[in-house]
């Protein structure tokens, strides 16, 4: 299988950047798409050239650190699809593929594919726990959860972190990922003591690094993990409330 890729390189977070074309051709259907990036590394190793920079750690859809932007979509063409489970059997022989990083003021360029999501980290800082002193982990059937709670927070707590939200978003807007983030915990009963709390601080974090949300919903449509964005909705619910409390 053949496939061109125009990759995009850039040595540095404050070094011009541009498209690099590279040929392909011993590729197969069965790849996935960071296997495809080994393959392009090993042959620019062995070549004396500097590799692409990408990140990836699980590979199994987990951890999130894959994302790209794929033609123009984050992950790629397939819905609920991280990158790294993206394979190259949904590409035809031939084709060309233009692969660049996500695209935020949010997500600083590091390097070449690589960006910087600490971003993330910091909304996770400023309220995604709880601290509530609830003593040693009791038993699980000890807590009665309405199973509709349940549900809800395990669907809001699948988001990996990945960013394709805010790389799909017109306004850069984080609301996805962080409305997931509440939620898990402000659906449960273990997160109610902090709810108001815990959204003001989570809220005020993302605003200094992520636009406003204006309900384009490209989010939830490139989110690999297919994050609804009824959650957007119970975030601006929960935050209407604290600021009257």
């Amino acid at each position: 299988m053949k496939l061109t890729l125009r990759v995009w390189r850039q040595t540095g977070p404050d070094a011009p950047g541009d498209f690099e074309t590279y040929q392909i051709d011993d590729a197969t259907e069965e790849m996935s798409f960071p296997e495809l990036l080994d393959l392009l590394n090993e042959g620019l190793t062995a070549g004396g050239r500097e590799p692409v920079a990408f990140e990836s750690d699980c590979r199994e859809g987990i951890c999130g650190a894959c994302g790209l932007m794929i033609d123009g979509q984050a992950h790629g063409p397939q819905k609920g699809t991280a990158t790294c489970q993206l394979h190259l059997r949904r590409f035809n022989d031939g084709d060309t593929v233009v692969v660049e990083p996500f695209r935020s003021a949010g997500f600083p360029i590091v390097k070449d594919l690589v960006v910087d999501r600490s971003a993330f980290d910091r909304i996770i800082e400023a309220g995604g726990f709880i601290t509530a002193p609830t003593g040693s982990a009791p038993d699980a059937n000890l807590i009665a959860v309405p199973k509709e709670d349940a549900d809800r927070a395990m669907d809001a707590a699948t988001c990996i972190g990945c960013g394709a939200c805010v790389a799909a978003c017109p306004n850069g807007a984080g609301q996805l990922f962080t409305a997931a983030k509440l939620a898990h915990l402000n659906t449960l009963p273990q997160g109610q003591p902090e709810r108001a709390k815990r959204t003001l601080a989570m809220v005020e974090q993302m605003e200094e690094h992520f636009g406003s949300c204006t309900n384009h919903r490209e989010c939830s449509a490139a989110c690999p993990k297919e994050i609804s964005i009824d959650f957007i909705a119970m975030l601006n619910r929960d935050f209407r409330k604290a600021r009257r409390s």
